[in-house]
């Protein structure tokens, strides 16, 4: 409400600024969100062509690789007080042609509104409060986002209303990076290599490790190797996964080994992923790396990976966690929401075999 308040005080001397206005070509895009929703705005990127962007800090890494993006606006760089929100406001103003409004919280609205471009497309979606219509006021256009319609299609109908998430693939660095202290293990053609996630920035999406236990039990008749990727804040799950598997000569710690911005080629030389609702599926299937989603209590109905892809979810369980209202906490324990039964197990396995065995049997490293 705030916000609201501040740009009705701001108006006057935006509608001076607007004749003073210069036409730019340009375009911005605003998405503060974190890996994977940065992920599923590349398609848009791709489109557009060129643009500047009002982004999160945790995506530079990937971001400052980026062949579309020119200039990048880092949201955390202005948060420090109020002087600092309104100095990107105006610098920000007079800039742009095209405004994309991806990620509507109460900032990114003030920003979005506060641009005097003459096509400014914002999303609407399931949380938006009253008081921003004041917002919405001075959009050009607006996409209605539900919980069960896909982001990533979405985002690009901001651009393009006839355009849908087949027309353009997801990337994760553009052109994808390739850096030269990528560790050799990663190299491996001997093994099937199956990466992991055996945590998420959103704890309570943290697959337990008497889960994974389940896999790699169901999985061992098979020559796997297991990459557990992380960042070094990462490293005590996998102290707490080794004390219930135990020591496994199949599991390679790459848990602080790679850089952000060398995770994306890191894990293209995977044959499967496998994790829950985080940063790294969306790098891997944008890498058209298979990919194994034990999605828990989200949505796949509104964001998941769109290439070749097993989706596993909780039995009689509705989705509790969505894009826009994402939860820390869920009624039903971890325990019961990433279960892995037989069934589902057997499914796993099948998804991985039917997919090595041609070329596992030409290496002659088939049990």
């Amino acid at each position: 409400m705030n916000y609201v308040l501040i740009f009705l005080f701001l108006l006057p001397v935006k509608l001076l600024m607007k004749l003073r206005r210069k036409k730019q070509p340009r375009n911005l895009v605003i998405q503060t969100a974190k890996i994977g929703d940065f992920i599923n705005i590349t398609p848009l990127l791709k489109h557009l062509k060129h643009s500047d962007a009002l982004l999160s800090r945790a995506v530079a890494p990937l971001a400052k690789h980026d062949a579309t993006l020119g200039e990048i606006f880092y949201v955390e760089d202005y948060k420090s007080n109020l002087l600092a929100r309104l100095k990107l406001a105006f610098k920000l103003m007079n800039h742009y042609d095209n405004v994309y409004l991806l990620h509507p919280n109460n900032l990114n609205l003030f920003y979005a509104a506060c641009c005097n471009a003459d096509n400014k497309q914002f999303l609407s979606m399931y949380r938006r409060k009253w008081y921003q219509g004041v917002f919405y006021l001075t959009a050009t256009g607006t996409v209605e986002h539900q919980k069960h319609t896909l982001t990533l299609e979405n985002y690009l109908k901001l651009a393009d209303r006839s355009l849908t998430k087949d027309s353009y693939p997801k990337h994760a660095t553009l052109p994808l990076l390739k850096p030269e202290n990528t560790p050799n293990e990663l190299f491996r053609t001997d093994k099937i290599k199956i990466g992991l996630s055996i945590s998420a920035g959103n704890q309570a999406k943290t697959i337990p490790p008497k889960i994974w236990k389940t896999l790699f039990d169901r999985l061992d008749d098979l020559p796997c190797l297991f990459y557990i990727f992380g960042s070094p804040n990462e490293l005590a799950h996998f102290i707490e996964l080794n004390k219930v598997v135990g020591e496994r000569d199949n599991l390679v710690n790459m848990i602080g080994k790679i850089s952000l911005e060398g995770v994306p080629y890191a894990i293209s030389q995977m044959d499967f992923y496998v994790a829950s609702d985080s940063g790294n599926i969306y790098i891997a299937d944008a890498q058209n790396v298979p990919v194994i989603l034990i999605y828990g209590p989200c949505c796949v109905e509104e964001q998941r990976p769109l290439g070749d892809v097993l989706l596993i979810g909780p039995d009689h369980i509705a989705p509790t966690s969505y894009v826009f209202r994402a939860l820390y906490k869920f009624n039903h324990p971890a325990q019961q929401l990433f279960a892995l039964d037989a069934r589902k197990l057997d499914d796993i396995y099948d998804f991985i075999y039917t997919r090595s065995w041609k070329c596992l049997t030409e290496k002659k490293i088939l049990p």
